[in-house]
């Protein structure tokens, strides 16, 4: 292994070549973590992207379906779905980090602003419907 700072390594493949994954801010540093939480850490990422597309397929349903003054549940929708897309790689990105240098797992704001979002959202559908 080559040493690229202190107490941080990269790793070398099996040939001896050094890894040239990217991106470099996360695979340059730290150890190899047990695979399969490098696979759970991508799973979450995944599973982010689904949200994000779910989050814009209700938003044009709104729009599409929705009574009169529905509109804003669509675009609170649509701009979480965006939130949640846009976090989607940074997250990934300082887990797998993480993971790497043995350190605990970042906390992020995106899930209870997604949860908040979500939330006003249904409340707004919910009024325009029953009013």
């Amino acid at each position: 292994m080559a040493a690229v700072g202190p107490g941080h390594r990269v790793t070398e493949e099996p040939t001896g070549r050094a890894d040239r994954r990217w991106p470099r801010h996360v695979y340059g540093v730290g150890t190899e973590p047990d695979p399969r939480f490098t696979l759970a850490n991508e799973r979450t990422f995944l599973a982010w992207l689904r949200t994000a597309l779910g989050l814009m397929v209700a938003a044009a349903a709104v729009k599409a379906f929705g009574a009169d003054g529905s509109q804003w549940a669509a675009v609170v929708l649509a701009v979480l779905a965006v939130g949640v897309a846009a976090e989607a790689f940074p997250r990934w990105s300082r887990n797998e980090r993480a993971l790497r240098l043995q350190m605990p797992l970042p906390s992020t704001p995106v899930v209870a602003v997604s949860a908040a979002g979500v939330l006003v959202a249904g409340v707004t559908i919910v009024v325009v419907v029953l009013i």
